[in-house]
């Protein structure tokens, strides 16, 4: 068989022609490469600008979470603030309704009614009463003498007869007997006489006040007379 060889110049022609295919095949891959490397660039830096902010245990960013604190804080000191004007309100809500009942209180509050003066004593109507009684009055007026030296004088001047009268000694015989309890002569009487008693010189209790007002003045009380006065 004949062998059969392409001139030299048409071997480097298809030669040529087949690298040259394969170039252009390569340039395509490497420009569809370059053409995808952007958009694939981008993502990551899209990525690592996200990634870059700070990021606080509960996903949220520092500073998103700075601001919800601060938030939150001013919420409270609101929410406490308005508490306290509430409480402030409340008060004084309390005290007025308080003082209101108070006011009302003392409208309907019947009026006090003055409390009532003590009983006077009651004394008998004998020698003992007559004694204790004038000693309430000599000691609301000043007058010494206790209840022994009333009785002791009494009992020696006139028994204790109101109505006695001594019509033999001096006093008698110069016309102003000596009368009473405690044998008082009238102008002794009149002179020593207890404002609130009666005016009448037998009278048991202002007989008795007069003479002890007398020996007062003249003994410094009636306690120190044991004889005739």
């Amino acid at each position: 068989m004949p062998s059969f060889s392409l001139p030299r110049t048409a071997r480097f022609t298809r030669t040529h022609k087949v690298s040259a295919a394969l170039v252009a095949t390569a340039s395509c891959a490497a420009a569809l490469a370059l053409t995808a490397a952007p958009s694939n660039a981008a993502a990551p830096a899209a990525h690592a600008s996200a990634a870059v902010k700070p990021v606080a245990a509960n996903g949220l960013p520092v500073v998103a979470k700075a601001k919800a604190a601060e938030d939150k804080k001013q919420e409270s000191v609101s929410v406490a603030d308005s508490l306290k004007v509430t409480a402030v309100a409340e008060q004084g809500h309390a005290a007025q309704q308080a003082a209101s009942r108070s006011t009302e209180r003392a409208e309907i509050a019947p009026p006090k009614e003055a409390a009532p003066k003590p009983a006077a004593p009651r004394y008998a109507d004998n020698l003992d009463g007559w004694i204790r009684q004038a000693l309430d009055i000599m000691k609301s007026k000043g007058i010494p003498g206790s209840y022994e030296g009333l009785h002791r004088n009494i009992m020696r001047e006139s028994s204790g007869n109101p109505n006695a009268v001594n019509d033999w000694d001096i006093n008698a015989q110069n016309g102003i007997p000596s009368k009473g309890l405690l044998q008082v002569i009238q102008p002794t009487f009149e002179t020593y006489h207890v404002a609130g008693t009666a005016d009448n010189l037998t009278d048991p209790v202002a007989n008795i006040t007069a003479a002890a007002n007398y020996a007062a003045h003249r003994y410094g009380s009636i306690d120190n007379v044991n004889s005739a006065y």
